[in-house]
């Protein structure tokens, strides 16, 4: 009876024996939004593409995460798997060696380099592309980087496929130096190749694109677009206030500014990327651009012939690239 009027908690803890007791709350299943602060299901996020529910904020996707929600299933085939990055200049900063950094990041991101290219259909129209992975040092622009994207266009030429490619960058990858920057030059001049052969680039520009890239290939297309909100530019606003003294105006670099200004053609929200360049997609195949026609079955991709190095001699980098993977 003492115990009968014991004072206690009114809540006993469970036994470490009972079966709820193992059941442990996965670490990932909220995410908080970084443009409201709310609080989202992960599950939820996974099924609006990583959209925000409560203000429509475009969270960053990985490459093969736009590649699956893009592509028809099972359609993709990637390309060039083989090529990794190399260290012509073996550099070293604060951070170590360049190479230990890039074996690192492949560990981590479990990528090899930071584009992924090959061939897919949507909705049953083949297409080449070639995507960013912000998550291997920032998507910079580094010499496999723009060997692989050359590649891919090399192959939409050959094939007369659309050309898709979709940008996340820091810019180029300061790590290689010039084999870097020369990298703008060797991508627009294969895009040049490729608009005389009539075939047509489409540019989706994701947050954040800026530096190199943005002031090479992904500005040099037929049709670029954008996804709400992506902060795009050369310089960073920081950077450009500091050098001209001058407060930039609200919005600056957002695609909407930019739309503003005709610096990009549209922009399309995530969910709706789809059925846009499937329009896009039919409105060249009935201007007669391009040889793929509205649900055509995928085109054969001829092979390169002959593979080029990853890295190339100085006087060899802006030389624009042909089919069969050989340079004139």
């Amino acid at each position: 009876m003492r115990g009968f009027f014991h004072r206690g908690g009114k809540f006993q803890p469970l036994p470490t024996d009972d079966e709820r007791a193992e059941h442990v709350i996965p670490e990932d299943l909220w995410v908080k939004c970084g443009h409201c602060g709310e609080l989202v299901y992960s599950k939820e996020l996974r099924d609006t593409q990583r959209v925000c529910p409560k203000c429509a904020y475009h969270m960053r996707l990985r490459a093969r995460e736009r590649i699956a929600a893009l592509s028809d299933a099972g359609s993709f085939t990637e390309w060039d798997t083989e090529l990794r990055p190399q260290d012509p200049l073996a550099f070293v900063d604060g951070g170590g060696p360049y190479d230990r950094k890039v074996a690192q990041t492949q560990a981590k991101s479990g990528e090899p380099e930071a584009l992924v290219s090959g061939h897919a259909t949507i909705d049953g129209r083949p297409v080449t592309l070639v995507v960013c992975d912000f998550d291997f040092l920032g998507a910079s622009m580094g010499s496999v980087f723009g060997e692989k994207l050359v590649r891919a266009v090399e192959r939409s030429a050959g094939s007369r496929q659309p050309l898709l490619t979709i940008s996340a960058s820091g810019g180029a990858r300061m790590h290689e130096g010039l084999f870097s920057l020369m990298q703008m030059a060797k991508t627009v001049a294969s895009l040049a190749r490729l608009g005389r052969e009539r075939v047509p680039h489409l540019a989706l520009l994701t947050d954040p694109c800026y530096g190199g890239v943005t002031a090479s290939y992904a500005m040099v297309a037929d049709v670029v677009m954008a996804e709400p909100g992506a902060l795009i530019g050369f310089a960073g606003p920081r950077v450009i206030e500091q050098i001209t003294k001058q407060k930039l105006p609200e919005g600056f670099q957002t695609a909407e500014f930019l739309l503003s200004h005709g610096m990009i053609d549209l922009i399309v929200e995530r969910p709706a990327l789809r059925q846009t360049l499937v329009r896009l997609f039919d409105h060249y195949a009935r201007a007669g651009i391009g040889t793929w026609a509205a649900r055509a079955t995928p085109v054969h991709v001829p092979e390169l012939t002959s593979l080029t190095p990853a890295v190339y001699p100085v006087a060899e980098l802006l030389t624009p690239a042909v089919a069969g993977g050989e340079r004139d």
